[in-house]
């Protein structure tokens, strides 16, 4: 059996996934205001007013180590105001890190995992 050292040790380091509309994204620059006020040493991605990847709605990406995870994690429970927040540890194992071991705050959007197919 595994420990959980070795388990956790999996983990390199984590990826937010704020999602949002034209009507919500007000409410998405408020968040990414604060977040980037409160915790500087993460790495803020692009705005996509577009679905890209995986992601069927709108989004931009907070990645951030995993020291971070006990501060952000509840920071944007607490601040989302509504938007639906995507978070997943990155392991090398991008399907498993989006559709196993990810977990979500607000709806649930269905994500396009199929990109994820090592076929492609």
């Amino acid at each position: 059996m595994a420990s959980a050292d070795s388990i956790i040790d999996r983990i390199k380091d984590y990826h937010i996934h704020v999602y949002y509309d034209a009507a919500s994204k007000p409410r998405a620059e408020a968040l990414r205001a604060k977040l980037e006020a409160a915790f500087p040493g993460a790495i803020y991605g692009r705005w996509h007013d577009r679905p890209v990847g995986p992601h069927p709605e709108w989004s931009y990406q907070v990645h951030f180590p995993v020291e971070l995870f006990p501060q952000i994690v509840p920071f944007v429970a607490l601040e989302r105001d509504g938007l639906t927040v995507l978070v997943h540890p990155n392991t090398d194992d991008d399907l498993a890190d989006h559709r196993d071991y990810a977990f979500w705050m607000g709806k649930i959007p269905s994500l396009e995992l199929g990109i994820f197919d090592k076929a492609h």
